[in-house]
């Protein structure tokens, strides 16, 4: 059996930092300073606050408190073809590109892409 090298450890930190500079092999706070604590600080407050900011903008909608990112979101979850209600992901996908529901891209869509995106619809 081997020996273990107990320099081991030492000689690889020496091969990293020529290979790629002593910055490498360095301990994370040995550049760092009271002024880039501050700084480092100052930016988490700013950070913060902004994102306070934003989270406040409620708006009271039937006696309730709602987040006005919640009102600016529009899914249009139903298929304006068949008039189905779904919360499929791949119909989110159908629903943007075709703006019908996977089942009715499957009955109506499919090989006539061509045909549906110049306007035609199912007269049912």
């Amino acid at each position: 059996m081997k020996k273990k090298d107990p320099n081991y450890v030492v000689k690889v930190e020496q091969a990293k930092a020529k290979k790629y500079g002593e910055e490498t092999v360095q301990h994370p706070k040995a550049n760092w300073t009271d002024d880039k604590e501050r700084e480092y600080v100052q930016q988490l407050r700013d950070l913060y606050k902004r994102s306070n900011e934003a989270d406040q903008e409620h708006v009271e909608l039937n006696g309730v408190f709602i987040s006005n990112k919640l009102l600016m979101k529009e899914t249009k979850r139903s298929c304006p073809v068949c008039n189905t209600y779904s919360f499929k992901s791949n119909d989110d996908v159908y629903m943007s590109k075709f703006k019908c529901c996977e089942k009715c891209y499957i009955q109506w869509v499919e090989g006539r892409e061509e045909r549906w995106l110049k306007g035609w619809r199912p007269n049912e």
